[in-house]
């Protein structure tokens, strides 16, 4: 902490205003003049200062003070006085570590390889070695925020799971995650998966000044999704709850912590299926067309464990990664990668990058990194943003790959890249472009391992006007130098095709098509998007490429590809050289094309940023830029536009949003100032007011309904239990009630639909059913023929109103069902089957409010053994959704009754007992829709050790 008298404290607080009216000077000039800046000036309200320029801000003060400033002041400082308290409170700028610091060297261990769920993954590594350290997130390069083993991470995420449980998710629900990288994604992660439902990964609100257009974007996901929760972090609710507005389907906002709150020993049933669906990874579409790609188990490993193949990945390995965990290089590539070879993960939040970038590089240096991976982004902002100073003794000669993939590969970047680095030990053939798409997962193609880059120069004119990369000597003065991104991945395939589908050769350009393992079933809930991305087995990437020597190079994106007086313009190339020219921002250049409907052809139009307000100085801009472009596309642009700084709009990985731009630009909004904050919470709030009302409307409807319902109910079984008790015949009783249930479910509005009631018998058979709410008996009396014997716990019997009247309609009392400890209960069964009566069963015992089939006890199949009774199992549908256990508020909806073949007993031995009961479930699981709960995954007592 650095300590100041009362007058240091005034000079400083009047030199970092000077730092910060400089900054304001060049970022938003057209303040600077008007504004008078203060410590009560807001940061952003007040100075325009947005997130990302909040970290450029805090660089400059740390440099100018030779300070270090906590990284959320980046999210959390409000006015200049939060940063002049910030400054009082920094440390002082440590110097340059010269030696990396010992680390834990873990024993080797082999990965999952025989795991079919992400599920399976974690529980063999916990069995196999519950205390292996399995990932640490970092706040700079060497202090620790937190770290989980094994154990840990299973132990928290099966108590969110539980939490989930408890609010009525069900398997394949979908709930969006809205978290900062931090131990509570992690945990909410797979605890959303042992919960058997579905995450969906969503961005947290980066800039506020952008509120309006994040929001709509992530209602626009979650809408699509259908999400029942969301689960964000405290400071997240606010956002949430104007997110709530949009969503019809958001039933609740959870954090973590409120989903692990209170303790619980909720079963939860085994993840075993490879082929349900584990993630649903959202691709960078327009705010109203989001495609979420759905992705299962069998996907997502498959992908890890090949790409794991190539890069001869193991638990020796150390990653570190300031990837975002919402983006399926981050997510995918490094955690789940990490999790399956048992390689322990360093993740930093990609805001810690931002404000200082060369702590990627310092983490790296200090646990030892063997592999990274970052966007093309990160490599150039650590270029342009890193001082040589910062980088004293820094060794990163332990890297052997790092990833350069989720956007184009820049050649300039990469030179630029290993040659400033290579002095820091950074080896060439580290650097590994690669490709991918959330489509295929994340990765596609990989290089070997260790191989330098290859850079292929071929003729501009024969690949822009003839679809062929000719390769050119080195005396050509314009080539196209294009990136290899390697090889397919093992067991996956890639061909180049043109427009009607037929396969091109080596060299030459087409559509790229893909098959493999990895591949997605299709988008969420879009089946003509489905449809349009395959073509006989094949699915298109989007993306125009060609293949040389066994090398996949991706030349562009097709639908930004522009296409003018039939040559093909390549938009990235442009962007990169026009973002070169001194006054112009990197990464602030779109280039695109309008359709010229006069001409037939297409208009090119380039939008560069810059800070520059002067008139002569903007002119002179705009003709260098203008002269770039005509250099590079043989042809001038149509319209050059200078925007300020943050116009140019991007996904959350960085990549630059053409599509957006392009409504923006023909809309004539591109570089309009944001509106105000508080204008844009207002708009969200009148645009969430239509599902609001809807939302409000459902719950009346619901809330009638529900009364309506229980009256039935209630006067239903007035009616029935009068006549039970008064009846004096057993076949008149069952008639009356029968007559009572059917007049009850019609007048409640619910239809039974069966099949195979013909099967039964009208004596000398059991049935068997499983058990999912209170209404089950009532439903089986609706439609069961005769007068059928139902098989009820003991406790009924003692009930003043239950008991008499399910002895009136000859029920039989057993203990809990499991009548084979019972030897008088086991034998009054046997005498009832014998006398011909048909036996009802529900031999789960009781049921819960978790959808699954449970355990069967023995009792009723040694009964069927002894007296050589047939068994048809029977499966009742729907019941739960209609009234869940230890829950009183109904729904409607339609029900459904089966009955299937008969199992015969093959004997009365024991392990005959075992084959009857064993059939029996089979059928029925089979046919019930819900999973096995027969194996259960037993909840870690909270608190337990490793």
């Amino acid at each position: 902490m650095i300590r100041t008298t009362t007058d240091d404290r005034k000079s400083r607080e009047g030199d970092l205003i000077a730092v910060v009216r400089e900054f304001v000077r060049e970022f938003q000039p057209q303040r600077a003049n008007a504004l008078g800046i203060s410590p009560a000036s807001r940061i952003e309200r007040d100075l325009g200062i947005d997130s990302l320029g909040r970290t450029e801000l805090v660089l400059r003060i740390e440099r100018a003070f030779r300070v270090r400033l906590p990284t959320q002041i980046v999210g959390e400082a409000d006015t200049i006085g939060d940063l002049i308290n910030a400054l009082e409170h920094a440390s002082a700028r440590p110097e340059p570590v010269r030696t990396a610091q010992p680390t834990i060297v873990l024993p080797r261990v082999p990965a999952a390889t025989e795991a079919g769920t992400l599920v399976e993954v974690l529980e063999w590594h916990v069995a196999q070695h519950p205390g292996r350290l399995h990932l640490t997130v970092l706040q700079d390069e060497t202090t620790a925020l937190g770290a989980m083993t094994y154990a840990e991470l299973a132990e928290s995420a099966r108590a969110v799971a539980a939490g989930l449980i408890r609010r009525n998710i069900e398997p394949g629900d979908r709930i969006a995650l809205m978290l900062p990288t931090g131990l509570d994604f992690f945990s909410a992660f797979f605890g959303i998966l042992y919960a058997g439902a579905v995450p969906v990964p969503i961005y947290p609100p980066m800039r506020l000044s952008q509120i309006e257009d994040h929001l709509h974007r992530q209602a626009g996901i979650m809408s699509n999704a259908g999400v029942r929760i969301l689960v964000t972090m405290q400071e997240g609710m606010g956002p949430a709850a104007l997110l709530r507005g949009q969503v019809e389907t958001l039933d609740r906002v959870e954090s973590v912590a409120s989903l692990s709150a209170e303790s619980s020993t909720t079963r939860l049933p085994p993840v075993t299926d490879a082929s349900s669906t584990a993630l649903i990874q959202y691709t960078s579409g327009s705010t109203g067309d989001p495609k979420g790609v759905v992705l299962s188990h069998a996907n997502l490993l498959a992908n890890v464990r090949a790409m794991g193949a190539v890069m001869e990945a193991s638990s020796a390995d150390v990653f570190v990664s300031w990837l975002p965990l919402y983006h399926d290089m981050g997510l995918i590539g490094a955690w789940l990668g990490c999790l399956h070879f048992g390689a322990p993960l360093y993740a930093m939040s990609p805001l810690s990058f931002l404000v200082r970038p060369e702590s990627w590089l310092w983490a790296i240096h200090h646990f030892r990194a063997t592999l990274s991976a970052s966007p093309n982004f990160g490599f150039e902002f650590c270029l342009n943003k890193i001082n040589e100073a910062d980088l004293e003794g820094l060794d990163l000669s332990p890297l052997r790959m790092v990833a350069n993939g989720a956007e184009p590969v820049s050649v300039q970047t990469l030179r630029r890249f290993i040659e400033r680095f290579e002095h820091h030990g950074f080896k060439p053939g580290a650097m590994a472009p690669v490709y991918g798409l959330a489509e295929n997962t994340v990765g596609l193609t990989f290089p070997p391992p260790g191989r330098s880059p290859i850079i292929d120069r071929v003729d501009r004119a024969a690949l822009t006007g003839r679809g062929v990369a000719a390769p050119v000597g080195p005396d050509d003065p314009k080539p196209l130098e294009i990136v290899a991104c390697g090889h397919p991945l093992p067991d996956h395939e890639v061909r180049i095709v043109d427009s009607a589908g037929y396969e091109l050769g080596e060299r030459q350009e087409g559509r790229l098509e893909f098959r493999g393992p990895s591949a997605t079933s299709g988008y969420f809930e879009d089946d003509a998007k489905t449809r349009a991305l395959y073509r006989d087995g094949w699915l298109d990437s989007g993306d125009k490429a060609y293949v040389a020597r066994g090398d996949v190079y991706i030349t562009g994106r097709v639908k930004d590809i522009i296409i003018r007086a039939g040559r093909h313009i390549y938009p990235q190339e442009i962007e990169e050289a026009v973002a070169c020219i001194p006054g112009v921002r990197k990464g602030g250049v779109v280039v695109f094309g309008t359709t010229d409907h006069s001409t037939g052809t297409e208009r090119v139009v380039v939008v560069a940023e810059t800070r520059e307000t002067d008139e002569s100085a903007r002119a002179d801009l705009q003709k260098r830029a203008h002269k770039v472009a005509t250099d590079i596309a043989g042809t001038p642009p149509d319209d050059m536009v200078l925007a300020p700084p943050r116009a140019v709009p991007k996904t959350s990985s960085g990549k630059i949003r053409r599509g957006a731009a392009k409504e923006l630009y023909e809309s004539g909004t591109i570089g309009a100032p944001q509106r105000s904050l508080w204008w844009q919470v207002l708009r969200l709030s009148l645009a969430g007011a239509g599902p609001q009302m809807r939302r409000f409307s459902r719950l009346v409807a619901d809330i009638l309904y529900a009364g309506w319902w229980w009256i039935v109910v209630a006067c239903s079984f007035l009616l029935a239990w009068l006549a039970g008790m008064l009846l004096p015949r057993l076949d008149w009783r069952w008639a009356m009630a029968k007559m009572i249930a059917r007049a009850a479910l019609a007048a409640v509005g619910v239809t039974v639909t069966t099949s195979g009631i013909e099967r039964i018998p009208r004596r000398n058979a059991m049935l068997v059913f499983n058990h999912s709410s209170y209404m089950d008996a009532v439903v089986l009396a609706a439609v069961l023929p005769g007068e059928p014997a139902f098989v009820a716990k003991r406790e009924l019997a003692e009930q003043m109103f239950a008991g008499p009247f399910l002895r009136k309609l000859g029920s039989l009392f057993v203990e809990r069902y499991d009548v084979a400890g019972s030897l008088i209960d086991a034998e009054s069964l046997t005498r009832a089957a014998r006398q011909g009566r048909i036996l009802v069963f529900f031999p789960e015992g009781t049921f819960t409010r978790r959808p699954g089939l449970s355990a069967f006890y023995l009792g009723a199949f040694r009964v069927a053994a002894d007296s050589d009774l047939p068994i048809l199992p029977g499966i009742i549908r729907g019941t739960r959704s209609m009234l869940r256990g230890n829950q009183w508020f109904p729904r409607w909806t339609s029900l459904a009754i089966e009955i299937a073949a008969a199992v015969v007993p093959s004997g009365t031995d024991f392990a005959s007992v075992l084959r009857l009961r064993d059939a029996a479930r089979e059928a029925i699981l089979a046919r019930c829709g819900e999973p096995d709960l027969g194996e259960m995954v037993k909840p870690t007592p909270r608190g337990a050790g490793a």
